[in-house]
């Protein structure tokens, strides 16, 4: 049956199904959307106390939903200038070194940096022998995204790809995976030197949007876009650790990468411990 759902995921028309699904996800559609939603709720046991509004007929279509606040000061954000924090609610996928360029993406697949920055052999170069970390959310989680550390925005890259769902089976299954999904990837200049933050689409993630930017996923295609910032000036970009940064319409990755010997992984760091954002996730080296 696992290969089944691995083999039927190569035949799918992954684009117009995420376009369909997306389009549903977006519709205003009153006592249904409320069905809906408080389906999924009860089906993914979704801690409904944390949201801002926990009242399921407060959300005009499963977008608004999915992309939920929670009430202030439910994700507390850990202290200090040497600490850097989980940006999302999530399950440690994988995180260890970058060895020779190289990834672990599960048990026997690793695949390459360069290849998931988008084929830029320059900042593949920046995190040559650094630290990596992949988090997974799930569909229960809390969908925005924040900053791990404060951060200047040096580059963000649009990379086509495909959209395979990122769950565990997939991740054991399919060779490539975080590395031929369509994604965005944002750099930044921290004190911990440069950071790259990946939020990688899967199938039926109706869209990634980020808050300087808007929706950058869709559009797609087979072209690679780079926008650069500047460090300073009206056009900067600048967040603070605990800020949000961007969002998922229906869940999926986020890969961090580091420099190295840049930062150490906070003890609590274990496979497939789910983490919550804020709490510690790395240190300063």
């Amino acid at each position: 049956m696992d290969k089944l759902k691995v083999r039927l995921q190569y035949w799918i028309p992954q684009h117009g199904l995420t376009r369909v699904m997306g389009k549903l996800a977006s519709a205003k559609a009153g006592s249904l959307t409320t069905a809906v939603i408080r389906w999924f709720i009860k089906h993914y046991k979704v801690n409904m106390d944390e949201a801002l509004h926990p009242d399921p007929t407060h959300y005009k279509s499963f977008n608004q939903f999915f992309v939920r606040e929670l009430k202030p000061g439910v994700r507390p954000i850990a202290d200090g200038d040497e600490v850097i924090t989980h940006p999302a609610d999530a399950c440690v996928s994988q995180f260890g070194p970058i060895d020779d360029g190289q990834l672990i993406q599960a048990k026997g697949h690793r695949y390459s940096a360069l290849e998931l920055l988008g084929g830029d052999e320059a900042l593949a170069q920046e995190f040559d022998q650094g630290a990596f970390a992949t988090l997974y959310l799930s569909p229960r989680d809390y969908h925005r995204v924040h900053m791990p550390c404060d951060g200047t925005l040096r580059q963000m890259i649009y990379v086509p790809g495909d959209l395979f769902s990122v769950n565990p089976l997939t991740a054991e299954n399919v060779p490539n995976l975080f590395a031929r999904n369509e994604r965005v990837v944002c750099i930044f200049d921290t004190e911990f030197g440069p950071m790259a933050q990946v939020l990688v689409g899967a199938t039926i993630v109706g869209s990634i949007e980020l808050v300087w930017a808007g929706t950058v996923t869709p559009p797609r295609g087979n072209t690679v876009y780079r926008w650069d910032y500047p460090a300073q000036g009206d056009k900067s970009v600048v967040l603070k650790k605990g800020e949000e940064m961007g969002r998922f319409k229906l869940g999926s990755t986020v890969i961090n990468l580091f420099a190295k010997d840049r930062i150490r992984f906070d003890d609590s760091m274990l496979h497939e411990v789910p983490t919550v954002m804020g709490s510690a996730y790395a240190h300063k080296q």
